[in-house]
């Protein structure tokens, strides 16, 4: 299988779901099964009143934290949203008397400290950067990356390199939906394709004359990764020969010009999407590859991509995730430069976009309820065939493929109202900006962050704790009547938020602290943190996504000096 349970991003149930969330069978088997579950683990962190709630959310797919849950509970919390097929699972009265016996007489369980600390930093890396490289004086201090799951397995990948044989340092987010395959093809292959096409003629020539007589070759990447960065040994010689076939291309078709970052980057994508493609249609005769390529060719992956040379920095970005700069004004205040758009529903001009691609007949059901063809949120991914391919292509290649992917319900439906294909583009849209000594920092991050914190509150949040600040400012409290006993609760959280920044000495780790226990007064509730990071993994998913964050320092005196030798 593929995956399994209903994904955020696709309004297409896997396994051998249905499609659309209204649907019944969309709802997580741990529903109808719920004794399934340890009720010492469940029901402390489920109040009587939040059973109805977490039903609605379900047939929603909708997120929202269990302690922001209304306190009245609904006159009749088995009848809420599920109907019938709620209730049936619950219909048995003893059950009943059981679940009332926990509700009236709840157990708290909360992790302590160490333990909510051990399950933050478990993914969390930092590297910092030489100023000096042997070429040239660096503008990149150093960078800080971290990943929290809220699927199971995560779905989020991270990736972060130094160019060998050209100058600067590539870093990227990838969020991968119906699936982790493709995020983790794209997680492992995207680099070397950005690598090569920024590569000299004369270096790609040397390249190949040494794999044509067996020589080592010019390393062209240097990865900085978390020894839970998986990279795919399997798949390893596939991806080379897909990635030499590019290399020679690029070769015979030299015509003296030489390639910007903007248009390298652009190349990078689209022959990557394209040879995902063209790998899954092929097939290959090891069997475990030739699954492989499919997975990875039926899921789908966004991608956030900085490259960083000097004082230029581009951002390419294909999808939801994000990309955003931290700016320190003259007064000492923050600001927040956005380096990405989102490329969705709620981004007009991207709409405009997908609907003049296609027949003016099919102006209306291109993007439905805010998802292409009423399915996919993101408007830009790789992968995804489903809607790229033909229809007659999907057929041909499921039929002919493993039985693995032959029994898929979701490989085999076909999207509605699906005439004009491909509805769907890989091609990254490429920001550029100069740095300037006040640009402080680059926010690198999935839509789980961003789902939970606003751009401002994120760049502040990340410039007061690099520059340690926030500790000496005064409590605000917004438009809220504090009480003194509440102003007193504010000021020992303040003295928790002190040693909770000593604690973190990750700016990402920092970041996903706030970003998942922060209160409406914008400081951790440990109790809150706590009961996120305890969710089963049935609930989780429900109530966030997975959050990878890189965190980029910049060195303001380099960037400065080079500002000045240009003037």
């Amino acid at each position: 299988m593929f995956a399994a349970g209903c994904d955020r991003r696709m309004c297409v149930c896997r396994g051998p779901r249905r499609v659309g969330i209204s649907d019944q069978s969309c709802y997580p088997a741990f529903l109808f099964d719920a004794m399934s579950v340890p009720r010492q683990l469940l029901f402390p962190l489920i109040r009587h009143c939040d059973l109805g709630r977490i039903c609605r959310s379900i047939c929603s797919c909708h997120h929202k934290h269990l302690c922001c849950l209304p306190s009245q509970p609904p006159a009749n919390p088995f009848l809420y949203g599920c109907g019938k097929r709620f209730a049936s699972a619950f219909h048995h009265p003893k059950e009943c008397i059981q679940i009332r016996k926990y509700v009236t007489t709840p157990q708290r369980f909360y992790l302590t400290p160490p333990q909510v600390n051990s399950i933050l930093k478990a993914n969390e890396y930092n590297f910092k950067v030489p100023e000096f490289d042997g070429k040239n004086l660096s503008s990149i201090l150093g960078f800080d990356s971290n990943q929290l799951p809220a699927n199971a397995p995560i779905e989020d990948r991270r990736s972060a390199a130094t160019c060998l044989q050209t100058r600067g340092m590539l870093l990227g987010v990838f969020d991968g939906h119906a699936g982790c395959a493709c995020a983790q093809a794209v997680s492992e292959r995207l680099f070397y394709y950005i690598a090569v096409s920024l590569l000299p003629h004369e270096t790609l020539l040397e390249i190949e004359n040494a794999v044509e007589s067996g020589r080592a070759l010019l390393p062209i990447l240097q990865w900085h990764k978390h020894p839970n960065d998986y990279f795919s040994k399997e798949a390893s010689k596939l991806y080379f020969n897909s990635l030499r076939t590019y290399w020679q291309e690029l070769i015979d078709l030299y015509t003296g010009e030489t390639t910007d970052v903007k248009e390298a980057l652009i190349n990078a994508f689209k022959r990557l999407d394209n040879d995902l493609s063209l790998e899954a249609q092929v097939g290959n005769p090891n069997s475990f590859l030739n699954y492989w390529v499919l997975r990875v060719a039926f899921s789908g992956a966004t991608a956030c991509v900085a490259h960083i040379d000097g004082v230029d920095l581009h951002v390419a970005n294909t999808g939801d995730s994000r990309a955003l700069l931290g700016v320190q004004e003259e007064d000492g205040s923050w600001s927040a430069v956005t380096m990405s758009h989102d490329h969705n529903a709620q981004n007009e001009s991207e709409i405009k976009r997908v609907k003049s691609e296609h027949p003016k007949e099919e102006e209306k059901s291109v993007v439905k309820q805010e998802r292409l063809l009423g399915l996919l949120m993101p408007f830009r991914a790789f992968g995804d065939v489903k809607f790229k391919w033909s229809i007659d292509l999907q057929k041909r290649v499921v039929e002919s493929g493993p039985d693995q992917l032959n029994d898929n319900e979701y490989t085999k439906f076909i999207p509605p109202n699906y005439h004009s294909p491909p509805y769907l583009t890989a091609e990254p849209e490429v920001i550029y900006h100069k740095l300037r000594p006040k640009d402080k920092f680059l926010i690198l991050a999935t839509d789980g962050l961003w789902e939970t914190m606003h751009r401002q509150d994120v760049v502040k949040l990340v410039g007061e704790y690099l520059t340690g600040v926030h500790h000496q400012q005064p409590i605000a409290v917004g438009g809220y009547k504090v009480t003194l006993g509440q102003m007193q609760g504010l000021l020992m959280e303040r003295r928790a938020r002190i040693s909770s920044a000593f604690e973190d000495q990750n700016a990402a780790t920092h970041l996903i602290r706030h970003a998942v226990g922060n209160n409406e007064f914008g400081a951790v509730d440990h109790e809150r943190l706590s009961k996120m990071l305890s969710l089963p993994e049935e609930l989780a998913r429900m109530y966030r996504d997975d959050i990878t964050i890189i965190v980029v320092q910049f060195n303001s005196h380099v960037i400065g000096s080079c500002q000045n030798q240009e003037q």
